[in-house]
């Protein structure tokens, strides 16, 4: 057979073979979940209750999405969050799934962005799949209900809110902060209760305080302690946990560890300018150690994003963890002899630093504030300088800022009378 006559034939069979090929494609495309009941998510579960209504919830991680749902639900940008209501009143409630995820997905939704190209079998046992684990919106007088809503995806911790509007129009509101496994986040190889001695760890009074903090390094430094870095020009005060959660409820993110994938999502994220929500930060030193808790607000791309770095400090105030950190803005990137490609900062790290202030006031984690003086004043003319060369200027305060689990409207924030910044 000679190439021309090849070239007929082929176009004659090409038909055939490709319906050849679709059968037997739909013949391997299967849609096979694994029994709920065999996949351990719900031993993460957490449990709340008010008065006589019982919510609990629970996050499956990517692989446990998989085996409950047969498809990668993690790669479309998807996070099931399983919920069970028992509702032991008298009265009807329904469940509003806005306030879990103001662009949550209907289960309809969530299906069809993961159907096969060519199962149509396959993908109305989907359908029907997602439908029947989908979360009911009404919960009767002495009934429990349980299934499914479809979030946008958070890696690490997943912080929402459960609304439950009930007959006599009152709402009540549950609120879950859930560890989601799969992130290697740079905190949780912190063993925190043990960075310090006992004996080193002082307790101030306010005015101890005030003096201790003042007397805390002017700078991040590099491994050695030869070089300065960025100013420390954050104090955060209160508990681990309501630290923790003030963060994540303001919309920031964790930051994961080196490692090769996190490297490796990095990269493409910087040559490509896509958003990584979790991307690592370089190590920065204060009490001879690199950051114990790094965190950050990502924009539109990696190369724009406030982040901070904290560290636990050697003293507590009325008996409440202290941390001492670092704010900065990246606005896009540049050559440097040192690093060879580096993002740059916003010179002027006092609006970095009012940034944070305004967001934790306003996500009303903010219970306390007031400015002590750190660094010292450098000018628009005459600035500092980091590790890496960025310039930045200052008025030399530190924020210092109390943080707490329970919501503080706007006006009932307290002032520190300390130092006052004048021309901010």
């Amino acid at each position: 057979m000679n190439v021309k006559n090849m070239h007929h034939f082929i176009q004659r069979q090409l038909p055939i073979l490709l319906l050849i090929w679709i059968l037997i494609y739909q013949g391997c495309t299967t849609f096979n979940p694994r029994p709920e009941e065999e996949v351990p998510y719900r031993q993460r579960a957490q449990t709340k209750s008010e008065g006589n209504i019982r919510v609990t919830a629970a996050v499956p991680s990517a692989k446990e999405s998989r085996e409950i749902f047969s498809v990668n639900l993690y790669g479309r940008g998807i996070q099931p969050v399983w919920l069970k209501i028992e509702n032991n009143d008298e009265k009807a409630v329904r469940f509003l799934p806005v306030g879990l995820d103001p662009n949550y997905y209907t289960p309809h939704e969530a299906s069809f962005v993961n159907h096969f190209t060519f199962s149509k079998n396959a993908n109305r046992k989907m359908d029907r799949y997602f439908f029947e684990r989908g979360k009911a919106i009404y919960i009767g007088p002495g009934s429990i209900r349980s299934g499914f809503v479809f979030t946008n995806l958070d890696e690490g911790s997943k912080e929402f809110n459960v609304d439950l509007l009930g007959e006599d129009h009152e709402v009540r509101t549950f609120t879950f902060f859930i560890q989601v496994p799969g992130l290697r986040a740079d905190h949780h190889n912190v063993d925190f209760d043990n960075l310090y001695p006992a004996d080193e760890i002082v307790d101030h009074d306010e005015e101890g305080l005030r003096s201790a903090l003042e007397r805390l390094p002017c700078c991040t430094t590099n491994k050695k302690g030869t070089e300065n870095g960025d100013p420390l020009n954050l104090v955060i005060i209160g508990d681990l946990d309501d630290v923790f959660h003030a963060f994540i409820r303001s919309g920031w993110d964790e930051t994961e560890t080196i490692y090769t994938n996190s490297a490796l999502k990095t990269g493409v994220s910087f040559l490509f300018g896509g958003r990584y929500r979790y991307s690592p930060v370089s190590a920065l030193y204060v009490f001879g150690r690199k950051q114990d808790i790094a965190l950050q607000k990502a924009r539109e791309t990696i190369h724009e994003r406030n982040h901070l770095r904290l560290w636990l400090a050697p003293m507590r105030f009325e008996n409440k963890p202290v941390l001492v950190g670092q704010i900065s803005r990246d606005i896009g990137v540049r050559f440097t002899t040192k690093t060879i490609v580096t993002h740059k900062i916003d010179p002027d790290v006092d609006e970095t630093q009012t940034f944070l202030l305004q967001d934790l006031w306003y996500s009303q984690a903010l219970e306390k504030m007031g400015f002590v003086k750190g660094v010292g004043a450098s000018t628009f003319e005459s600035p500092g300088r980091n590790l890496t060369g960025d310039p930045y200027f200052t008025d030399g305060y530190r924020v210092v800022m109390w943080l707490t689990g329970t919501p503080v409207s706007f006006d009932e924030v307290h002032f520190m009378e300390w130092e006052t910044p004048r021309e901010r």
